[in-house]
């Protein structure tokens, strides 16, 4: 019988319905669902602290105009906010941001599909996804709309692909597809991964993030790995004063770090900036301070305005 694609098609449940009203739903009944902004001495806060400070170099513009994608507990929104930022904190679900509006630690909030981002043009300064990039299960759409309200830059931080960020692993499957085609996936054990709220971990890679910009005429990317431990052995609500943990939780990150500078892993996540204009001197002073790897990107020479 011949296979037909309208059919499958027809028949198929709506994955990206599915998904959203499964995320909608994630925190509802979670009797902790302030306790990262209520615990900031925690190990957890620790944790993210870690990757805001990856923005550092945008907050030398003093109150610039923020809005933060996939917030769910309002954290992303409340660091920038501590920070002197003009932020407005958005998630698909308010059961997280409506307390965290309610008790003082944002300001402003708004119910968004990252699909359909419901402001003007260049209404943000920045947009700033962390760790949600990977929960859509259309990230591209999500992304261009990001864009589109963003009037400098988005900024997303998120996990690696290292099926496209891993030369070695990129090798390995090559071969083992030739060789021994099912033995790749025990290999690489998290090549189709899902997270339990019903995700693919649709995860990034710099040459994803080059692509997006240079198909659209942006000028630079930008790009700084980063580490992190997360584990369900140790108690990371505990203070950073439970010496014991946090060395444990440092250690890990240490380790990570030295593989990745000797080349042998790829670092665990990402932050990526995808800039819509060539951001000022003093933002690109910073950045290098970080560590970050900036890249020009060449116009396109068979296109020009009229």
């Amino acid at each position: 019988m011949p296979f037909r694609t309208n059919e499958l098609f027809v028949n198929m449940p709506d994955f990206k319905e599915l998904s959203y009203n499964s995320h909608k739903e994630h925190y509802k009944d979670n009797p902790d669902i302030l306790g990262r902004l209520e615990r900031k001495n925690s190990i957890d806060y620790w944790r993210h602290e870690r990757m805001y400070r990856l923005l550092t170099p945008f907050l030398e513009e003093r109150s610039s105009k923020w809005l933060t994608v996939g917030d769910g507990l309002g954290t992303d929104a409340n660091w920038l906010q501590e920070n002197g930022q003009d932020v407005v904190a958005s998630d698909i679900s308010e059961y997280g941001l409506r307390p965290a509006s309610t008790n003082g630690y944002i300001r402003e909030y708004r119910l968004i599909n990252a699909e359909d981002i419901d402001y003007s043009d260049n209404t943000f300064d920045y947009v700033f996804c962390k760790e949600a990039y990977h929960h859509f299960p259309r990230p591209y759409l999500a992304v261009y709309e990001m864009l589109r309200v963003a009037s400098k830059a988005v900024i997303l931080i998120e996990p690696v692909d290292i099926g496209i960020q891993f030369p070695l692993m990129v090798f390995l499957k090559n071969l083992l597809e030739k060789i021994a085609p099912g033995m790749v996936n025990k290999v690489w054990t998290n090549r189709f991964s899902f997270e339990t709220v019903g995700n693919y971990v649709y995860k990034v890679s710099e040459r994803e993030i080059e692509k997006i910009a240079m198909g659209i005429g942006l000028p630079m990317v930008a790009f700084k790995g980063i580490n992190d431990f997360y584990t369900t052995k140790f108690d990371l609500k505990s203070s950073t004063e439970n010496r014991k943990i946090f060395r444990k939780v440092k250690s890990k990150i240490r380790v990570k770090n030295l593989l990745c500078r000797l080349g042998i892993i790829p670092y665990e996540l990402e932050a990526c900036v995808i800039f819509k204009h060539q951001p000022s001197a003093e933002i690109l002073a910073g950045m290098k301070g970080q560590g970050f790897k900036v890249l020009v990107l060449p116009e396109n020479p068979y296109l020009e305005e009229k």
